[in-house]
């Protein structure tokens, strides 16, 4: 009987979800005790402010005033995307990084805005960029994450899907 060699899988990747996690967090404490609200405080002028804000919805506020069903929404919909994720780090080639960046960079991001709307009810921005009287919607480094994480899959997807098309 051959036993099959088992393949690292790319789950160890979740130590940069924690890393994203951590940093999300300690940026928004910061944030809680030391900016003012609803305040601009430059860092560049004219391009970018500290500004704490807080969002009750999705990306640039989708459903903010629907009455608070939406938080449960969406940390359901982070809770089930993240699973879904990690589910697919366990079938991935820990050395595949270019598929197990993002999904560690969207699991970071999406549990880290869950860990706020489950502790303050809201998600807590504070990154304003912005260009004359332009204002890019206020966000945070675990917006950042999954932004950066959906267009490594989308990248990814794109390439992939060139080299399956060559082999084929």
């Amino acid at each position: 009987m051959q036993s099959k060699a088992v393949k690292p899988n790319a789950l160890i990747w979740l130590l940069l979800s924690v890393a994203v996690i951590g940093l999300d967090q300690w940026s928004k404490a910061w944030v809680l005790s030391s900016l003012p609200e609803f305040t601009p405080v430059p860092v560049i002028d004219g391009f970018w402010n500290w500004y704490r804000t807080y969002n009750t919805g999705a990306a640039f506020s989708f459903l903010s005033g629907a009455g608070g069903w939406q938080l449960w929404f969406f940390t359901f919909l982070a809770v089930a995307i993240s699973g879904l994720m990690a589910f697919w780090l366990s079938r991935t080639p820990r050395a595949n990084w270019r598929s197990a960046l993002p999904y560690a960079l969207v699991i970071g991001g999406a549990i880290g805005n869950v860990i706020d709307r489950q502790i303050h009810g809201h998600v807590v921005d504070f990154i304003q960029w912005y260009v004359g009287n332009h204002y890019w919607p206020s966000f945070n480094i675990a917006d950042s994450a999954i932004v950066a994480g959906a267009i490594g899959i989308a990248v990814s997807g794109l390439f992939e899907g060139k080299s399956g098309k060559k082999a084929g």
